[in-house]
């Protein structure tokens, strides 16, 4: 690795709008008198339900356990009763299962883990098992089990681990403030995952737009043999093989996975979480979240237990100042617009984002005039306008041809699409049709 990271092909430099809440201290979110768990939330199998309705739950007991291994369970973010099995808007607009918590106020832990002091002589096996029952997923957006990440098959052999501090996203600061006040939380969750993948060492990417951050990480870094790497601002720089081609220079090719290259990635959120599940036997509860934008009346970054409504949400940040355009989870190049205020926080819930009226425009989609602004922009190098004539005659086969499942969504060609065509979306429509063609072949 050179101490000079490199920089990845394409990528935007969208106005970051982090100043909202880049300097607002976490706070903790008060208990609530009921939460909406949303049963599945991770990329895999659903977990399968534990409880019924009327069953009494403590703090961190078991709701749902893991459907298979490419899952993870499911736990109470408080001590209730289970008021009813029901369905809630999904952050994608379908109604999904939800385990209704009636709060009983008194926020009583049932049987926490047993906190492994001692992680050091603990053996990797039994540190990646505490961090599959602990149910934590990837919570930088995607939200894939943290222990399958952790488990390279036969003949993938790893040597490096890299922590995406990078937070490329506009608007969320998340991250940003966790590696500021947490610092020690994130360095040994990044060791800890270091000794569970046979490692020394591992290495965090912080984009330099938050150098109080790698001052905060460097002062603990040492103590753990985790090293801390300045990137340039450039999105999507937080992108997995964006961020290992900064740091590495390895290039993953299309159609492989980071441990091709010797490689595993990691969120600092996830990294946190793991480092509570094995010194604090606490399991994935809660998260912490950006909830900003300018309707917003008190924008800021909160620890939010899974299952707290938006509509919650909101209330905490003081509510709105002005009827917002769009609802957001996630930022504006990345996130899902909702519909509904009743989806609810689930693991990997970055943000929580309101956009004014002034903020966004209504335009008619043109025809391509062959700029190539989208090629230059593609930090994966696929042909994004060509790809898009493909969808738009529903020649979903040409656009598979074109590599449009190697595409990462990160909406940097429809960013600098001078005819506004919805490049993402017919990106992310070619993905449905291919795979659900797929599935019909077996």
């Amino acid at each position: 690795m050179s101490d000079k990271p490199r920089k990845f092909k394409g990528g935007v430099h969208p106005n970051d709008s982090k100043a909202l809440t880049s300097h607002k201290p976490i706070k903790q979110a008060p208990l609530l008198d009921a939460y909406k768990v949303i049963m599945h939330q991770n990329i895999g199998a659903p977990p399968e339900l534990l409880v019924k309705k009327g069953d009494e739950v403590k703090k961190g007991q078991l709701l749902a356990k893991a459907g298979g291994f490419v899952s993870v369970p499911l736990h109470a973010p408080t001590s209730g009763t289970v008021k009813a099995i029901d369905k809630v808007p999904g952050p994608t607009g379908i109604s999904v299962p939800c385990i209704e918590i009636t709060a009983d106020g008194n926020d009583e832990w049932g049987s926490p883990f047993e906190p492994i002091a001692d992680w050091r002589a603990t053996a990797p096996a039994d540190l990646k098992q505490r961090v599959w029952d602990a149910g934590i997923v990837g919570m930088g957006g995607a939200g894939f089990p943290a222990h399958v990440k952790l488990s390279p098959p036969d003949g993938k052999k790893i040597d490096t681990l890299i922590l995406n501090g990078a937070e490329c996203e506009p608007y969320l600061t998340a991250d940003h403030r966790l590696m500021l006040e947490n610092a020690e939380d994130v360095v040994l969750g990044a060791a800890i995952t270091a000794r569970i993948l046979g490692l020394d060492c591992a290495i965090i990417g912080v984009e330099n737009n938050k150098l109080d951050a790698i001052e905060e990480l460097n002062k603990v870094a040492a103590k753990y043999n985790v090293k801390v790497q300045g990137l340039p601002v450039n999105y999507p720089q937080g992108a997995e093989k964006q961020l290992i081609y900064a740091i590495t220079g390895r290039e993953v090719p299309v159609g492989k996975l980071p441990m091709d290259v010797g490689c595993v990635v990691q969120n600092v959120a996830s990294a946190a979480a793991i480092a509570d599940a094995v010194v604090k036997g606490i399991p994935s509860i809660e998260r912490i979240t950006t909830v900003t934008g300018k309707p917003v009346v008190d924008p800021g970054n909160w620890k939010l237990r899974i299952g707290t409504p938006i509509e919650k949400v909101l209330e905490l940040a003081g509510g709105i100042k002005e009827q917002p355009a769009k609802l957001l989870l996630g930022g504006p190049m990345m996130g899902i617009a909702q519909s509904s205020l009743g989806v609810t926080v689930m693991k990997n819930t970055s943000g929580v984002l309101l956009i004014a009226n002034d903020e966004v425009s209504q335009y008619t989609s043109e025809p391509c005039i062959r700029c190539g602004r989208c090629v230059d922009c593609c930090p994966m190098d696929i042909l994004p306008a060509t790809i898009s004539q493909a969808v738009e005659n529903k020649r979903f086969d040409w656009a598979e041809k074109l590599n449009v499942m190697a595409c990462i969504e990160c909406g940097s060609c429809s960013y600098s699409c001078p005819s506004h065509r919805p490049l993402n979306q017919q990106f992310k429509r070619a993905k449905v049709e291919i795979q659900a063609r797929l599935r019909k072949k077996g």
